[in-house]
């Protein structure tokens, strides 16, 4: 009863919100063309429930790992298929100018993102933020921080008059200040004080494990934690801020596993986002907020690829059609969407294995088959 409560109930509805949220782009944009819809699907197979409302039919499918909405002329076989009316031929996906189909396809990931900027504000806006204020808890010997005067218990209020909230603003403030004067106002006793500090430059491993040069002034944080509640517009802010960090970060991994840098060996898929949400659920369903909208975040930036099936590789149809002023030939588009789907394939074998292998399930599957 808890494995069903806290994995397979919390999956199912994060991947639920997340994919009806990416088909209600195509959809509403769809239809505000005058697009004939004809399936509002989640999920692929045989269908569980169902329901016809005017032209649209609408389900929900055994196999959750997905959705779709089927237009009328989007497939590639449908282009010469006879016996459309003249309304529906006017109301027909490929009949649509190119610029209207790529509105189409790109409201999928781009609703995507908005969801996440959505979630993100609403927890900001009720919840505020947990943040560690910027008291120094320990300065290293012989640091610039040392030399400064600066001491154990200073608040840092601002740099070179720039506000400082949070301890994250210090290292945005002086990682790039190497070698350069920088007037710093603390709190001491009650006090302003002013004093002069100069970063030096260290080698230092970033998030992906690559050594990079930064600025640094030998401080170490008290460890202290505090919340500070958001108006409307804070949280808008922050809400921007962190959907276009995890939109950039997403973006930085990515070109990271085709560098080698990150190993294809830490790619995770639908049973990672599960464990996941189950150790998330386990602690408190709040924390599953900002965890589904890291994880609109990918699904959307993950569908711009340029991978014909995905909505990416069909961007780049449109685009290669709007400056030859036509189509591809359907069997170039057949040949791309079956590279695509092997591909796409291919990838969930992949991230499936890692997914085993990382659980251990995989040695034990091998064990009872082949052992």
């Amino acid at each position: 009863m808890s494995f069903l409560l806290y994995y397979i109930l919390p999956f199912a509805v994060v991947l639920g919100i997340l994919i009806f949220f990416h088909e209600l782009g195509h959809f509403l944009i769809a239809k505000s063309f005058g697009i004939k819809v004809l399936k509002f699907s989640l999920g692929f197979g045989p269908r569980l429930v169902w329901k016809k409302v005017g032209e649209t039919e609408y389900s929900i499918r055994i196999i959750p790992l997905g959705g779709f909405v089927k237009m009328l002329g989007e497939d590639v076989q449908d282009e010469n298929a006879p016996g459309l009316t003249p309304e529906d031929a006017e109301r027909a996906f490929n009949n649509q100018h190119v610029l209207k189909r790529m509105a189409v396809v790109s409201a999928g990931p781009i609703f995507n993102l908005a969801l996440a900027l959505v979630m993100f504000f609403g927890l900001y806006f009720v919840s505020g933020i947990q943040v560690i204020p910027p008291e120094i808890g320990q300065i290293t010997d012989d640091s610039p921080a040392e030399k400064a005067g600066l001491m154990k218990g200073d608040t840092v209020i601002a740099i070179q008059g720039e506000k400082v909230e949070e301890w994250a603003d210090i290292k945005a403030l002086v990682q790039n200040g190497a070698g350069k004067p920088l007037a710093v106002t603390i709190q001491r006793q009650g006090r302003l004080i002013e004093v002069t500090v100069v970063p030096e430059t260290a080698t230092v491993k970033n998030e992906f494990g690559e050594d990079v040069k930064s600025a640094l002034i030998g401080i170490v944080s008290s460890g202290k934690v505090k919340t500070l509640e958001l108006g409307p517009w804070q949280a808008v802010k922050k809400a921007t801020r962190d959907t276009w960090k995890w939109i950039h970060l997403t973006c930085l991994v990515i070109a990271k596993l085709f560098q080698g840098v990150v190993s294809l060996k830490t790619v995770g898929g639908p049973i990672l986002i599960g464990q996941m949400t189950g150790q998330l659920a386990q602690e408190s369903f709040s924390y599953l907020i900002p965890f589904m909208a890291i994880i609109s975040v990918n699904l959307g930036i993950l569908n711009l690829l340029p991978i014909p099936i995905l909505d990416g590789g069909l961007i780049i149809f449109l685009l290669m059609e709007l400056v030859l002023g036509k189509p591809l030939s359907i069997r170039t588009r057949e040949y791309a969407l079956k590279v695509g789907l092997f591909l796409l394939v291919l990838l969930m074998v992949v991230v499936t294995y890692n997914d085993l292998n990382r659980i251990k399930i995989f040695e034990k599957l091998i064990g009872k088959f082949f052992g």
